[in-house]
Parts: C-alpha cells; sequence; structure tokens
C-alpha cells in the first residue's frame, strides 16, 4: 500500500513539473521576439501573440512596448500595469482596445508618453487618465471616437501635444483651459456650426499649433467644405439661423397639438398672446378638419345606431308594427258610413236570383263605458254561419 502511494506522489509532481515546465516554454515562445532590458521592454514584433500584459517584468522599468498585439486591457493588464511606478513612456498602439475606462492608468504619475493609437477605441470615460500627472503627450489617433469632452483631459495639467487625428468627431467642446503646444484634428468630419465655436475661438486665441491645418477642414454645411475649421466663417447668425430650424420644428409640433384641440376651443391669432406681450401668430385652421370631424360624427352615429339595432331590438320593431288604438264612439259610425260607400260604388249584377242571401247591416249603439271599448263586427260571425 505505501509504495503505491509513493508512486502516486511522484506522478503528481511529475505533472507539476511538467505544467511548470510548459508554462515557462510558453512564456519564453512568447517573449523570444521581445527586446527586454532592466529599463525598457519591447514587443512590437511578437506576432500578435500577446492577449496580456507580461508579468514577468522588471517593476522599475521606464519604457514598455507593446505594438501590434491582441491586448484589451482589461483589469488585469490594469492591474500589471499599477505595479511599474517608474514607467514614463508606454505603447499600446495596434491592439485591440475598445473602451477606456476609469483609472485605466492610475498610479502611472510618472509617465510621459502614452501611446494608444490605432486601436477600436469608440468611448473614453471621463476618469479614464486620472493620474498622470506628468503626461506631457497622448495619441489617441485611428480609433472610433465619436464624443470627446474636455473634460476628460481636467486631470492632464502637463498635456501639451494631443492627437486625435481620424477618428468621428464632428465637434470638441473646449470647457478648461488647455495648455497645448500642438494639436492634431485632421481626418475628422467636422461640423462646422455653432457647436465649433468654441474650439475655433481657443485655437485663434491660443498659442497652440494646429498641425495639418490645411487638411483640417469642415465637412458640413456644403457652403463651409474644404474651409479649415480655424477660418471657417462661423458666424452667430448661423447659430440663430439653426436656432430658427429647430424653433420651426418645435411651432410644427405645437401646431399640430393645437390643430387636434381646435375642434373644442378655436383658436385664432388675436387671444394667443407670447411672452413679451405681442400677438402670437397661429396657422388658421383649414377645411380638411371640418371635413374629417365631420366624417368621424358620421361613423359615430352610424356606428352608435347599428350597435342599438343589435343590442335593442324593441324599439324598432315597434316602429314598424301596425299602430293600435282604441276606438272611440264616433269612430263606429265612421266604420258604417265608410263601409257602405264600398259597397255601394260596386256594379250591380243583373239576373241575380231573389233566393240569395241578403247581407243586413245593423246599426251598432253607441260605445258603452261599461264595455272594453273595442266595436265587435257582427258581419264575421252571420257570414260564417251562412256558409255553413
Amino acid at each position: 500500500m505505501l509504495p503505491l502511494r509513493s508512486n502516486r506522489k511522484a506522478l503528481n509532481m511529475k505533472l507539476s513539473w511538467l505544467v511548470i515546465w510548459a508554462g515557462t516554454l510558453f512564456l519564453n515562445l512568447v517573449t523570444a521576439d521581445c527586446n527586454i532590458t532592466s529599463q525598457t521592454v519591447t514587443c512590437e514584433e511578437s506576432g500578435k501573440n500577446l492577449f496580456n500584459i507580461l508579468t514577468n517584468l522588471f517593476q522599475n522599468i521606464t519604457k514598455l512596448s507593446l505594438k501590434n498585439n491582441k491586448i484589451t486591457l482589461k483589469d488585469s493588464d490594469k492591474e500589471i500595469l499599477q505595479s511599474f511606478i517608474n514607467l514614463t513612456e508606454l505603447y499600446l498602439n495596434e491592439n485591440m482596445i475598445t473602451v477606456l475606462h476609469n483609472n485605466s492608468f492610475c498610479n502611472l504619475t510618472k509617465l510621459i508618453i502614452l501611446d494608444i493609437s490605432n486601436n477600436h477605441i469608440s468611448t473614453v470615460h471621463k476618469a479614464a487618465f486620472a493620474g498622470l500627472n506628468q503626461l506631457s503627450v497622448l495619441n489617441l489617433s485611428y480609433n472610433k471616437i465619436t464624443q470627446l469632452d474636455s473634460d476628460v483631459f481636467t486631470s492632464l495639467k502637463s498635456l501639451t501635444v494631443l492627437n486625435l487625428q481620424y477618428n468621428f468627431l464632428k465637434s470638441f467642446h473646449i470647457k478648461s483651459p488647455f495648455k497645448l503646444t500642438k494639436i492634431v484634428l485632421a481626418g475628422n468630419p467636422w461640423t462646422c456650426s455653432r457647436d465649433l465655436i468654441d474650439l475655433q475661438i481657443w485655437l485663434n486665441a491660443s498659442n497652440v499649433t494646429m498641425e495639418n491645418e490645411n487638411s483640417t477642414t469642415c465637412t458640413f454645411p456644403n457652403t463651409k467644405k474644404k474651409f479649415s475649421i480655424k477660418t471657417a466663417d462661423i458666424r452667430p447668425a448661423d447659430c440663430k439661423i439653426e436656432k430658427a430650424s429647430l424653433e420651426n420644428t418645435i411651432t410644427s409640433t405645437s401646431a399640430i397639438t393645437l390643430k387636434s384641440s381646435a375642434l373644442l376651443t378655436p383658436l385664432t391669432p388675436n387671444n394667443i398672446t407670447g411672452n413679451n406681450g405681442t400677438h402670437a401668430e397661429l396657422p388658421l385652421l383649414g377645411k380638411s378638419w371640418t371635413f374629417l370631424a365631420g366624417v368621424l360624427g358620421f361613423v359615430l352615429s352610424t356606428t352608435l345606431l347599428i350597435f342599438t339595432a343589435i343590442k335593442c331590438p324593441t324599439w324598432y320593431r315597434y316602429l314598424i308594427s301596425y299602430r293600435h288604438r282604441r276606438l272611440e264612439e264616433n269612430d263606429s259610425e265612421m266604420f258604417q258610413q265608410e263601409f257602405s260607400a264600398d259597397i255601394s260604388s260596386f256594379p250591380t249584377v243583373s239576373g241575380t236570383n231573389n233566393d240569395d242571401p241578403i247581407v243586413t247591416f245593423e246599426k251598432i249603439n253607441a260605445f258603452v263605458p261599461g264595455e272594453d271599448g273595442f266595436i265587435e263586427d257582427k258581419y264575421i260571425d252571420t257570414y260564417v254561419t251562412e256558409e255553413s
């Protein structure tokens, strides 16, 4: 029993050493193309084999270049970066980074150059560069950034060079003072409207140099196409035009709402007063709304009648039935006179036999209050008796 246990322990030890050896071999293969010294680590030719930032590095390195790999800068990578407190240059360009989360580079207080260009970055959180007090050069070019607030760079007190070329920026708001000496903005679809005025003012008022100024042009509107964003004629009047366009859109929406309520309360330009005391003009209602109201009323009333006819058939049965009423005292005499006139109007047939039965009409007495009020027709009974 003891030899069997000893053999198992020996086998487990061999497997453990085999795993360690395989891991070391894989790590050596990955780092075989890296140039590692006591101060610098360069893994630019590793053939996209790195998915994570290396851990077996000297913590006192000052330059780390991991260009052309598949690093996504996940939480484990950020924890590793925090250990390189003496790092001054970090190159993560041409990787697979998509989002820069808050505190992505914290503890790198000595970092001067940060290159994260040629990635797939579309979102940059507000505190992504928190802690980079000494950062001087930031390269965010060739990414997919569509919106970037200047508050992102609030903590970068020493920033002098900012590269934002070839992203998807349409505007860029300047809310905090920049001490930049060079900025690169070419290759973005800039919209030369009021949203770009503060950037244009800052570009002209500061001592910053805009690289590739001639190719940093407006994309929209067409009237300002190919004009430099620094010199394009963006007047306050353009802002008023855009504001008027927005107001027209809002007015159109309000007009539709007012037209909907016009059936209940007619609105005229004379009974509406604006905020400044003047009469606000409202669009007059056309005849189409009146026609629509008539059609709607007709449909509703027809529907109501059909529904009532289906659910309450008694009322129309009464209307289409014979109208019964009680005969009055004079009605019996009137009936006898009318009936006698009808008989006398028939032609007399010659050659009739005197033995034929003669129909005699008797005058019916006047209406007796004690009876039920209906007149008995004796002609029917007599005629039936004679026929039998």
